[in-house]
C-alpha cells in the first residue's frame, strides 16, 4: 500500500477534529470501561441510536465488577434492541476474567486486551489508544474507507489481510502524543465526511488535498468491497396471543439464533387463519376472536424473516395450560420491563402496547 499520501494527513486531521468532533458521552469521560462499552455497542449501530443505550447500560452497570456479576436476563434486557446478543455475553465473560486476573481494571496493553473474549483488533486498539494513550491503530469500516480513498488502494477491504495491511501502514504514522485522538479523528472523518453509499463531502474534508480518490474522481468506486452473499429468506407467522390482561411469550433455545431471549410465539411458514387457531388451541387456550396483522420483515446478518401475523384474543386464563416452563402468560408491561425480547418482533409488540429496544427511545 502506498503510504506517501497518508504521511501528510496527521496534522490537518487533528486540527479538523479539534473543531468538529461530535460531543459524545463516552468521549467526555474516556474511561477504559466506557470506551469498551461504547465501541461494542457502536458495531452495526449508528451513534445517535447508541446514546440512550449507553446511558442506560452504564447507569445500571457502572463498572467492570457490576457487569461481571449481572444476572443474564437483566444483562440481555439492557442490551435489548442492539442485536448481536453474543457480544454482550462475551463482554460479561471478559469482565469476569478482568475481575479474576486484573483486579477489575481493564488491562492497558493491546496484547492483553486482545486476549479477552469478544475483543478483536479494532476494539483492543480503541481502548489501548483512547483510554491508555498507546500508539496502536483502531481500524474499523470507517477507517478502511478513508484509508482506501486517500491511498488509492483497490484491494477488497473485507479481507482480513487488507485490514492487517492498513493497521501496519498506520502504526508508524500515528502521532505518539495523541494516538487516541488520531484514531477517533479518522473514525469521525469516515462517519461524517468521507461517507459510504454515495458521494462523500469532499469539500468539507481537511485532507482532500492528499486524497487519490478526490484527485482521480473515483470516490464512489472506492473502497472495493466484495459482494455479500444473498440472505436466506424465511417465512414466519407471529402470534399475539392475549386475554384481557395477559399475553403469551416464550423463551428461545439456549443455542442458535437469538439464543436465550424471549419472543412472541411464531411458527415456520405463512399460516392461514385456521392453522393459526389450531396452534392456539393446542396451547390450551380458547380463542374468542382472531385479527390478521400487517406483514413485516426483519433483517439479520445472514437471514431475512418475512413475517405475517395474527392477534388472537382468548378467554381469560390463569397460568399457562399445556405449556412447558419456557413459556409465560404475563402482563405485557412486565414483558417490557423484565424480559428481553429482540427487535425482530417490534412490529407486533405494538399490539401489546409495548415498545422494544430502540423503539423505546423514539419520541411519540
Amino acid at each position: 500500500m502506498n503510504t506517501e499520501r497518508l504521511e501528510k494527513i496527521a496534522a490537518p486531521l487533528l486540527a479538523w477534529f479539534a473543531d468538529n468532533a461530535r460531543v459524545l458521552p463516552w468521549r467526555e469521560r474516556p474511561l477504559p470501561y466506557y470506551v469498551w462499552v461504547s465501541e461494542i455497542m457502536l458495531q452495526q449501530t449508528r451513534v445517535e441510536a447508541v446514546k440512550p443505550f449507553f446511558a442506560r447500560f452504564t447507569t445500571a452497570l457502572p463498572d467492570v465488577a457490576a457487569l461481571a456479576e449481572c444476572p443474564e436476563e437483566k444483562l440481555l434486557k439492557l442490551w435489548e434492541g442492539l442485536g448481536y446478543y453474543n457480544r454482550v455475553r462475551n463482554m460479561q465473560k471478559a469482565a469476569q476474567i478482568v475481575m479474576e486476573k486484573y483486579g477489575g481494571r481493564l488491562p492497558d496493553t493491546y496484547e492483553e486486551l486482545l486476549s479477552l473474549p469478544g475483543i478483536g483488533s479494532y476494539t483492543a486498539g480503541a481502548i489501548a489508544s483512547i483510554a491508555y494513550g498507546q500508539a496502536v491503530p483502531a481500524v474499523d469500516g470507517n477507517v478502511l474507507r478513508v484509508v482506501s480513498r486517500i491511498s488509492g488502494n483497490t484491494e477488497d477491504i473485507m479481507k482480513q489481510s487488507v485490514k492487517k495491511q492498513v493497521e501496519d501502514c498506520l502504526r508508524p504514522l500515528m502521532p505518539k502524543e495523541q494516538p487516541g485522538v488520531f484514531n477517533q479523528a479518522l473514525m469521525e472523518l469516515g462517519a461524517t465526511v468521507c461517507l459510504p453509499n454515495g458521494a462523500p463531502a469532499c469539500e468539507a474534508c481537511p485532507v482532500s488535498f492528499a486524497c487519490f480518490a478526490r484527485e482521480k474522481g473515483c470516490q464512489t468506486e472506492l473502497p472495493v468491497r466484495a459482494a455479500k452473499k444473498a440472505r436466506r429468506l424465511e417465512k414466519r407467522t407471529v402470534l399475539v396471543i392475549r386475554d384481557s390482561e395477559h399475553a403469551l411469550i416464550r423463551r428461545r433455545p439456549k443455542r442458535g439464533l437469538l439464543a436465550g431471549l424471549y419472543e412472541l410465539p411464531n411458527l415456520e411458514g405463512h399460516l392461514d387463519q385456521e392453522e393459526a387457531l389450531d396452534y392456539v388451541r393446542a396451547c390450551g387456550f380458547s380463542p374468542i376472536r382472531v385479527t390478521p396483522l400487517p406483514p413485516a420483515k426483519h433483517i439479520f446478518s445472514h437471514i431475512e424473516w418475512q413475517m405475517t401475523g395474527y392477534m388472537v384474543l382468548v378467554e381469560d386464563a390463569e397460568g399457562l395450560p399445556g405449556q412447558s416452563g419456557t413459556a409465560l402468560f404475563i402482563e405485557p408491561w412486565r414483558t417490557q420491563q423484565e424480559y428481553p425480547i429482540p427487535a425482530a418482533f417490534a412490529a407486533y409488540a405494538e399490539y401489546l402496547s409495548i415498545r422494544l429496544g430502540q423503539e423505546k427511545y423514539k419520541e411519540t
